[in-house]
């Protein structure tokens, strides 16, 4: 690696707040590079000349992946590569793309050493059941609680211990980080979040009753439990990212700063950059 001072990546919010935020991370020159792809044809065939034209190191010995897909196999990447310290640099083969940079086959050793990094943290989600187990996931988009059958849900909500909402009648409700706020977040009509707001929006969806309550925008230290009100009459599913578990009682939702992972943008789109962005789109 560089002898390069290590820079605070954007996002992260040691120190003083946003202080050098969307900076680059340091990388050997030119860095070592693993390609990791969907399973689509485009995102196969885009690996394969890849890998043609640069090669493909170790993943133990890699600087940075290269995820080449959409957001959801974005996602995929990153909870596969909790644990490690590998930068993850996404070229969009796949739909919207969000998390991920223009396709784009020249260069790219070049753009990954000159690409802004952007720390996420993902929600930890504690999941009780109806037959008494325990169940727990990460999400680094939202964690979701759904009704399952025809009848709404009924969720009684507490943050940090405290009741704050003692009958939610919905069709469910989120709690999202601030990069998965521009996802299901944002098409249940919650708030997006720029990474340095360290906000948690909490969402609604499809609230019947209270009828005017659009949520709620809490400090990311917050912890949130669901009480699900009626469980074997209007049974509830919670979801992190892709891990559902079905007929829940009880769920606890926090960040957990433990774990930290870094995807790279490039200078001219960072991530902060396409939130804000996403406020104004029409």
């Amino acid at each position: 690696m560089s002898s390069e001072p290590a820079v605070r990546p954007e996002g992260d919010r040691s120190g003083v707040p946003g202080e050098a935020a969307g900076e680059r991370a340091a990388f050997s020159s030119p860095p070592r590079l693993t390609f990791l792809a969907a399973p689509t044809r485009l995102a196969q065939e885009s690996r394969a000349r890849l890998v043609a034209r640069y090669g493909d190191t170790p993943l133990d010995e890699a600087d940075a992946v290269v995820a080449l897909g959409g957001d959801g196999f974005m996602l995929e990447t990153l909870h596969r590569l909790i644990g490690r310290s590998l930068p993850v640099y996404g070229m969009n083969c796949g739909s919207v793309g969000f998390l991920m940079n223009a396709y784009e086959e020249d260069d790219l050793p070049e753009r990954v050493r000159r690409a802004q990094a952007a720390t996420l943290h993902p929600l930890r989600m504690h999941a009780e059941t109806m037959t008494g187990a325990r169940e727990e996931a990460l999400a680094f988009n939202e964690v979701s609680l759904l009704r399952q059958q025809r009848q709404a849900a009924k969720i009684r909500i507490y943050v940090d211990g405290r009741e704050r909402l003692s009958e939610l009648i919905c069709d469910g409700v989120l709690i999202s980080t601030p990069a998965g706020s521009t996802a299901y977040n944002l098409s249940a009509h919650g708030p997006i979040v720029p990474l340095s707001a360290n906000l948690l929006p909490l969402t609604p969806i499809s609230a019947f009753r209270p009828r005017r309550w659009r949520g709620a925008l809490l400090p990311s230290t917050a912890e949130v439990v669901f009480e699900v009100l009626e469980p074997e009459k209007r049974p509830v599913a919670a979801v992190a990212d892709f891990t559902e578990v079905r007929n829940v009682v009880m769920v606890a939702v926090a960040e957990d700063r433990r774990i930290a992972m870094h995807l790279l943008f490039d200078p001219d789109q960072p991530l902060s950059e396409r939130i804000i962005a996403e406020q104004f789109t029409v």
